[in-house]
């Protein structure tokens, strides 16, 4: 005959076994689930614009003058002179909004000048409807630059991930 304490002892030693099976199954069974749809969300802000079915979104909305310049990117008197332009306008072009970023892209084997003004997409309609200022303008004088060419402007989105 078996003692209680003994009985006890094995109800006590199954339960643990079973305990530790169980969380090793609740721990792996995560591996089966399905991929989650909402991933992306913790990227999106309130605002944000959806994108791919929801797999992406925006909420920051770029403005890109790009044009090429001619000569070495090291001596490139166009470059320079396009340089001097960017100082000058400068202000005014952070002036968009006061969140807005300025980058500028040079590529020395394609010859590529870009300057691309990301705002915020509250602030981008009211630039947008007031004719991205001081773009004509910039772009007026980036075009009467000696060795600048194929001066274009373009929209996109532009989110830091």
């Amino acid at each position: 005959p078996r003692s209680i304490s003994t009985i006890s002892e094995n109800l006590q030693s199954k339960m643990k076994a079973s305990l530790v099976l169980l969380a090793t199954f609740a721990t792996r069974s995560a591996a089966f689930a399905p991929a989650s749809t909402t991933a992306f969300s913790r990227n999106m802000s309130t605002n944000a614009v959806p994108l791919a079915n929801g797999a992406m979104s925006f909420d920051r909305v770029c403005r890109e003058w790009r044009c090429k310049y001619s000569g070495d990117k090291a001596t490139s008197e166009s470059l320079e002179e396009i340089s001097k332009l960017v100082d000058e306008y400068l202000p005014q072009i952070k002036a968009a909004s006061k969140d807005a970023t300025v980058n500028r892209l040079i590529c020395g084997g394609c010859l590529d000048f870009k300057l691309m003004t990301t705002v915020p997409l509250e602030d981008f309609g009211p630039w947008e409807e007031g004719g991205h200022v001081p773009e004509a303008e910039f772009l007026e004088k980036l075009k009467k630059i000696e060795g600048v060419s194929q001066v274009e402007t373009q929209t996109i989105t532009n989110m830091i991930i």
